[in-house]
Parts: C-alpha cells; sequence; structure tokens
C-alpha cells in the first residue's frame, strides 16, 4: 500500500530536521554569534526573566540530539536573552548583595615566600572562605588572584558569610605567615551578563573592599540598613573612593557580643 501525500511529507519534514548539514550549520552559526549552550544555561540562572526560564526548558526538553527546528528556537530564545540582558543596562531589576575579599600584604609576602608556598596559601584560604558563601546561599562570581567577588540575594547572607570567612581564616597559617583579610560588601541592583556583575553598585563594593582594614569588614549603608536588630556592631567609617557616590556611608560591622560562636 503506497504512503498518503501526507505521511510523505511528514517523513521528508523529519529528513529536513534531522538533516546532520543544517542542524551543524546552524549550531555553529548560533555559537560564533550568541555563544554555546554552557552560556545558555548560565544565564538562565538569572532571576525569572520569561527568556531566561524559556531557553532553560528548551535546553532541558530537545535532549543530546535537537534537530533543525530546535536549533533555530534555541537560537531564538538566545538572542531574546541578549536583547533583555541590552535593556537592562545600568542597573539591574532585583537587588543583590556583592561582596570583595582581599588578603592584606600578600603580594610582597609572596614575593619572598616563593611561589610553592604561595600557592599552598590561596588554596587554604580557598579551603576557609569559600565554603561560608555556599553556605549562606550565595556564588563565587570570580576568584581574583588573593581574593574573590561573591554575590548574595541579600546583605544579612553576605554579612554571616563574611563574618563565618574571618573567623575560619584565623586557623590558616603558611610558613609562619597569618593572611589577614579585608572585606566590603554593598547592596544594590547590579547589571548582570551571564555569570558576572557590572555597574556602580559593584564598583562600590570594590571601593569598599579597598578601603577595609586587616580584618575588618566595611559594608554601605544599605547593607546596614537590612541586618537584624541585635546581630551586629556597627561603627561609621569615612569612605570616600573614586567611581563611588558621595553620598554612600561606610560601615565597619562585626558580629554583635551575644552573637559570637563560643571557644
Amino acid at each position: 500500500m503506497s504512503e498518503t501525500p501526507g505521511k510523505r511529507l511528514t517523513a521528508a519534514a523529519r529528513r529536513f530536521n534531522r538533516s546532520p548539514k543544517l542542524v551543524g550549520w546552524v549550531r555553529r552559526t548560533r555559537e560564533r554569534a550568541l555563544g554555546d549552550d554552557d552560556f545558555v544555561d548560565h544565564l538562565s540562572t538569572a532571576r525569572g526573566r520569561p527568556a531566561d526560564l524559556a531557553a532553560q526548558q528548551l535546553v532541558s526538553l530537545r535532549g543530546e540530539s535537537p534537530g533543525f527546528a530546535g536549533e533555530i528556537g534555541l537560537t531564538a530564545l538566545q538572542a531574546w536573552q541578549r536583547l533583555a540582558e541590552f535593556q537592562d543596562r545600568g542597573r539591574g531589576k532585583v537587588d543583590v548583595a556583592i561582596l570583595f575579599t582581599d588578603l592584606v600584604g600578600f603580594s610582597s609576602w609572596a614575593l619572598e615566600a616563593g611561589d610553592a608556598a604561595s600557592v599552598r596559601l590561596l588554596r587554604a584560604v580557598a579551603t576557609a572562605i569559600e565554603p561560608p558563601v555556599a553556605e549562606h546561599r550565595g556564588e563565587v562570581v570570580k576568584r581574583l588572584g588573593d581574593g574573590l567577588m561573591a554575590a548574595f540575594w541579600d546583605a544579612p547572607s553576605a554579612v554571616a558569610a563574611a563574618f563565618a570567612a574571618t573567623e575560619r581564616l584565623a586557623a590558616v597559617e603558611v610558613e609562619g605567615y597569618r593572611p589577614r583579610l579585608r572585606t566590603g560588601i554593598h547592596l544594590g541592583r547590579p547589571r548582570k551578563l551571564g555569570g558576572d556583575y557590572f555597574g556602580v553598585d559593584v564598583n562600590i563594593a570594590a571601593r569598599l573592599a579597598e578601603a577595609a582594614k586587616p580584618e575588618e569588614i566595611l559594608v554601605s549603608d544599605t547593607v546596614l540598613a537590612q541586618l537584624p536588630t541585635g546581630s551586629a556592631e556597627a561603627r561609621k567609617r569615612r569612605f570616600r573612593a573614586k567611581g563611588a557616590p558621595k553620598e554612600v556611608d561606610a560601615y565597619a560591622v562585626r558580629r554583635a557580643q551575644a552573637s559570637r560562636p563560643t571557644e
């Protein structure tokens, strides 16, 4: 029995959709213009935008052998994501607490201690300060040599992570050197692009870290305003930095006496 015209058309459409040459061409074009699938997945972790959610669902549904139609759909959604990111320039749409850390005097010590000791120290530092970031629902955005940048969805979590990191680091020592951490935290609405954040709010957090004293956690007034009553002791600090608005006030914070961990 011969196939009906409808079945022949369906079979031809399936062959077209699964054509390796067509699928490969669309995928290569998309990756050159918009990035690969890992970039799609990373963008899809952004908060709540329809473009992110749609792309995340399509990536999970299309499987390991997508057809021509799937690649076209993913290209359209990824372009939609890029447009959404472009429209978010300047400031983002959700509050994010940005945290920066670095080690006081590390560069001078590393020159004398050598590469092997420096690597051991940096590994020990990462083991001390990165777990508190994850435990308080933050993410390490990037590692910056002897420091890091992390993002949290609320200010109390960022400050709690900073308290824990500073306390854990006190147990670290390599060849007689005890690293001392300085930390800056600011709550704002930075713009997210892929796995990174940009904008004046990021600059403020970085400048706070630069202005912090050894073993000091320096936060902006927007962070302090979000901390639960009695969770921290705060002391206002003079703060003026290039790239930070003049109206930003800075406070050195430490755990409130009643909430400090017992020895």
